[in-house]
């Protein structure tokens, strides 16, 4: 067992608090240890050797520390940690998006310094998109924690070797779907690496190759495991209606997120966010 500590300067604003509190209510892979004020630390599947590691993320000001320990490529971890963290994005122009957009604006305001955290890798958001498929999320969240208490490790999703051997008792062809997006894992085409170096479009279109991944599966993948920060997803019905409620029936997603880019995905989660705080 190894351990790593690496320290990055994070560009543009930056709260740990603000983003931890909304991955605590990200239903799909919420953070389930106890957390402290001022940090953030959880358990994940490296998809560069398929090893272990946790990680704790400090906020020192405008520097991140992220202390790691597993027993594998634990500079790879950290790389990984800093994507799934969206720390690894340069958003100094962020805050201009609001002042050209007063809707995101406002979003900002209500969710300072929120960077959008995302699924620990490609390959974790591909098992979620069959996981999820034609069921509630509620469903779909205890599936996945059942998938890591039966066949994970150190409570990280289980490893695509592994998982491509499991004989599953899952509703539908999800058991199916599951060997699928291990195969893919195995093959390289889920790197989360590779993903993010495309155009989210290209990426999009890279994976729907994998059986059972369709375009809204597709757009998760991209967006929330790659954590592609500019796209604007095409297939997110609430979030087409939000934009309907606060920009009016005649602006489409198109027109409007034209403003918020190169943040697209960024301007779209904090829309989702904000919606969720208004019904709590």
């Amino acid at each position: 067992m190894g351990t790593h500590t690496v320290r990055r300067e994070v560009l543009g604003p930056w709260s740990l608090d603000t983003s931890r509190e909304f991955w605590e209510g990200f239903t799909p892979a919420a953070l389930t240890a106890e957390q402290r004020h001022g940090t953030l630390s959880t358990v994940f599947r490296v998809d560069a050797d398929w090893s272990t590691a946790r990680v704790t993320v400090t906020q020192r000001d405008k520097v991140a520390e992220l202390s790691l320990d597993g027993d594998g490529d634990l500079e790879a971890a950290a790389e990984q940690a800093a994507r799934f963290l969206a720390l690894d994005v340069d958003a100094r122009q962020w805050p201009g998006v609001g002042e050209r957009d007063e809707v995101i604006g406002r979003a900002q305001q209500a969710l300072p310094g929120l960077r959008p955290c995302g699924f620990h890798s490609a390959y974790e958001a591909a098992a979620w998109a069959v996981l999820s498929q034609r069921i509630r999320v509620e469903q779909a969240a205890h599936l996945r924690r059942r998938v890591i208490a039966d066949h994970g490790d150190g409570g990280a999703f289980p490893a695509p070797e592994r998982l491509a051997g499991l004989d599953l008792d899952l509703p539908g062809r999800k058991a199916e779907y599951l060997h699928a997006v291990a195969d893919a894992a195995l093959d390289g085409r889920l790197d989360t690496g590779r993903l993010r170096s495309m155009t989210p479009e290209g990426a999009m279109d890279s994976i729907r190759s994998i059986t059972g991944i369709g375009p809204f599966a597709a757009e998760l993948i991209v967006l929330r495991g790659a954590n592609a920060p500019d796209a604007a997803p095409t297939h997110e019905r609430r979030l087409a209606g939000e934009v309907e409620r606060l920009y009016g029936p005649d602006r489409s997603l198109d027109e409007v997120s034209e403003l918020w880019r190169p943040f697209r995905t960024w301007a779209s989660v904090h829309l989702r966010a904000l919606a969720e705080l208004r019904t709590e």
